[in-house]
């Protein structure tokens, strides 16, 4: 019985794939493009494993299995280089509260038009150019910069605050959640979009303020994306971006600012050593694939599988 049942549930299958053939040949180049550009390239990590000669290839050089990692873990400054990346990361965890803030004020403005207007100011930084956004952070922070400028007016002495290692941390994350803020509250809007409007109202019926509205309908709707949001930037503990703290480093803030980003730079581009400073970049990718999944379970165990990814 369950073989005829199965045979007949074929040709059912196999028309609905037809019908979707030209769906399948549409989405045939994104596949395409996404194989041959991320996934083609993962055989570069052989370099890794490799004292890699650009004269031999990869097949072609040395087998060193996991001498360049070892090299790594015994580097001076590896716990140095590791500090610096982990406290700007985490550094970016106090500014996650803020798109859900203003997700939840645009939600409950009632003038659209004032709702549009700062919706479009805030997004605008997010498509400035990271080179403008670094050469603006510079100016307003140097001696002769608005900071300084304000700081002189309530009676302090104005300084260079690129040149002070304590403050490098703020004002990348000030920077970070001024070009990133809209951005961020795309998604939270998007999802306080799908709320009921009918358990709105009932709640209002009920005698629920607006700040109770927000925290039993709104904030429990949010729960899931913001656990899967966290989920991702635990990802990205180690993987914090180049541009921008390099853009931001100079000799006298060296000490905070040079991360595995910019440690890999040195190596590889600037210094030719390709094997090692993969190696490098690699090890971070694994701890951050680790990351991701210890931070799953952990949520699927408080949560009982409801808020996981997997």
């Amino acid at each position: 019985m369950k073989n005829v049942n199965s045979n007949r549930l074929r040709p059912k299958k196999w028309i609905t794939v037809r019908r979707c053939i030209p769906l399948y040949i549409m989405i045939l180049p994104a596949i395409t493009a996404v194989f041959i550009f991320h996934y083609v390239p993962i055989y570069g990590i052989l370099m890794a494993f490799t004292d890699y000669k650009p004269s031999k290839g990869i097949w072609g050089s040395t087998w060193v299995g996991l001498k360049h990692f070892i090299t790594f873990l015994e580097y001076p400054y590896f716990w140095t280089i590791m500090r610096n990346t982990l406290v700007l990361s985490l550094w970016s965890f106090v500014t996650m509260p803020f798109p859900i803030i203003f997700a939840l004020m645009f939600n409950e403005m009632r003038n659209s038009k004032l709702r549009k207007t700062c919706q479009t100011i805030m997004y605008a930084p997010h498509f400035v150019s990271v080179v403008v956004v670094c050469s603006m952070v510079l100016l307003f922070v140097s001696r002769d910069g608005i900071v300084n400028q304000i700081i002189k007016f309530f009676g302090g002495e104005a300084t260079d605050l690129m040149a002070e290692s304590s403050l490098f941390a703020p004002i990348y994350t000030i920077s970070g959640l001024w070009t990133g803020l809209g951005w961020g509250t795309i998604l939270f809007t998007s999802s306080l979009s799908s709320v009921s409007l009918e358990a709105v109202e009932a709640a209002k019926i009920d005698g629920a303020s607006r700040m109770g509205v927000i925290r039993n309908i709104y904030l429990p709707h949010l729960r899931p994306t913001i656990v899967v949001t966290l989920i991702m930037k635990i990802g990205t503990l180690l993987s914090i971006g180049f541009e921008k703290i390099f853009l931001l480093q100079n000799p006298l803030n060296m000490d905070v600012s040079n991360v595995i980003s910019t440690y890999v730079y040195d190596l590889g581009l600037v210094g030719g050593h390709y094997s090692y400073s993969t190696a490098v970049g690699l090890f971070e990718k694994i701890i951050a694939v680790f990351l991701v999944l210890f931070a799953n379970w952990l949520v699927r165990k408080v949560s009982h599988g409801e808020d996981s990814l997997w």
